[in-house]
């Protein structure tokens, strides 16, 4: 079904680059290496191929299909399967993206703001002059709330200056231009990183097989790895249903599904291999283990560490952050918009982007400027739960994580899994991936269905079990 207001995109290439990107994002180059580090390293790798390779390759078939089989938003898509369970899962997979932007717009704007402190360096010598450690830094943005509110505003603006010019123009366009700049970036900094003295820690860490955080606490590392692997795909937050919907009919979904995992899986290991050798290098003792500062002060330490080079390579590392997390972002987004120019076109209304984009956007900086000025738990502003010393409650940013990734994504993810597997059927997913002569073969269509009824609902229900369950202890309790 064609509808005029919605566009396609301009080529499968076109898709690929925008579907990569929306998934290559902050999910790999901040939270995968300090998560690995956190986790164990190969051990935490081993678990997340394995889940990449069978949820995650389930999911977003499955998310796909339902997407390109309405050519609608992901509310009506969900709604055109099954309407009341469609309704809980298309709200659950709108309320992810609203919540994630709230922070993922403000890391992006730390982002912008550290290529600046590079910048500075690099041009004036600012922060060599001034002695400045990553953790001065850090601690000097976080407790800038006007310097915070007003990059998380740019950030922002950038992304509402791409996603008006809607998926073909705007999307498309940018992620064309942008993933092989990533890319590009990403092994000029690998080559760095992996060539410093006592680089070659890291990639044993990450490499040499290592089974010890498996027996110490596998829940744990399962959850991790399992959370990871969803925020990394962009599974279960609308993004994979939306632009599956303006996918044409005679593309392959499982070919794109492979690509889109394969893909995004390379780029999150080349994006441990640009952190933790550098990290285990020059960031010092336990420096893989820095958790989500490993970004904005260990890295830094390591970019000062470098000499005259050092700026060089922090602007060029945190200039290609900025492009995954724009990536990302404007993928987020166009979720909502998505939502919202359906809904007026099903009124018999034709929708205008730009104005619809621009009220997103606003609401969007709204919530996400109280997260920015917040800076990490650092101002002093009330925070849910924060009065009971839960991890939940330790910032804005955590509460939201907590919401979306921890609760909305997986059960979400558990819910459609029972759903297609066990009520709609997975026929229904064959059926759309085998139009326009394509075939799903007996061999993959029996694994996709083994995984979607057994392997999948089993691993959410662990990996809800287990985000909710570290989300929710005092620390160090």
């Amino acid at each position: 079904m064609e509808h005029h207001h919605r566009g396609e995109w301009g080529s499968n290439l076109g898709f690929l680059m925008a579907a990569v990107g929306s998934a290559v994002g902050l999910g790999n180059i901040w939270a995968f290496p300090y998560k690995m580090g956190a986790s164990g390293g190969f051990a935490f790798l081993v678990i997340y191929l394995i889940l990449a390779a069978t949820i995650g390759f389930s999911i977003m078939l499955c998310e796909l299909a339902i997407g390109r089989r309405a050519g609608r938003s992901v509310l009506v898509s969900y709604q055109q399967v099954g309407s009341k369970m469609g309704t809980v899962l298309g709200f659950l997979a709108m309320l992810s993206p609203f919540l994630i932007l709230s922070f993922y717009t403000v890391l992006g704007a730390y982002c912008m703001e550290y290529m600046s402190l590079n910048l500075a360096d690099l041009a004036f010598g600012v922060a060599a002059m001034a002695g400045m450690s990553g953790g001065d830094s850090f601690g000097s943005m976080l407790t800038n709330q006007f310097g915070s509110v007003a990059f998380t505003f740019l950030f922002i603006f950038i992304c509402f200056l791409i996603i008006r010019g809607g998926i073909k123009d705007g999307i498309e366009k940018f992620n064309k231009i942008g993933m092989p700049a990533l890319f590009f970036m990403l092994v000029i900094v690998i080559v760095r990183s992996v060539t410093l003295p006592g680089a070659s820690e890291g990639l044993a860490f990450m490499f040499a097989p290592n089974f010890t955080p498996l027996k110490e606490d596998f829940l744990k590392v399962l959850s991790t790895a399992g959370g990871q692997m969803f925020f990394s795909l962009s599974l279960a937050m609308g993004i994979t249903v939306t632009y599956g919907s303006y996918l044409s009919k005679k593309e392959s979904l499982v070919k794109n599904s492979l690509i889109i995992i394969i893909s995004d899986t390379i780029v999150a290991i080349l994006a441990g291999m640009a952190v933790l050798p550098a990290a285990f290098a020059l960031g010092g003792a336990n420096a893989e283990k820095a958790g989500p500062k490993l970004l904005f002060i260990t890295l830094q330490d390591v970019f000062n560490a470098m000499g005259p080079t050092g700026p060089i390579f922090g602007v060029l590392f945190y200039l290609l952050v900025i492009l995954a997390a724009i990536t990302s972002a404007i993928a987020l987004l166009e979720v909502l918009a998505t939502f919202l120019s359906d809904r007026i076109a099903l009124k018999g209304h034709t929708p205008d982007r730009k104005k619809l984009v621009t009220i997103i956007c606003l609401v969007i900086f709204a919530e996400a400027a109280l997260v920015a000025a917040d800076g990490l738990g650092s101002n002093g502003l009330w925070i849910p739960f924060h009065e009971t010393g839960r991890n939940l409650g330790g910032s804005w940013l955590d509460f939201m994580d907590f919401i979306s990734e921890g609760v909305a994504m997986p059960l979400g993810a558990l819910l459609m899994s029972i759903w297609i597997g066990w009520f709609v059927g997975p026929k229904m997913v064959r059926d759309e991936v085998e139009l326009e002569g394509h075939r799903m073969g007996s061999k993959l269509y029996s694994f996709f269905n083994f995984c979607i009824k057994f392997i999948v609902p089993i691993a959410m229900a662990f990996v809800l079990y287990g985000q909710m369950m570290e989300f929710m202890k005092i620390p160090n309790a």
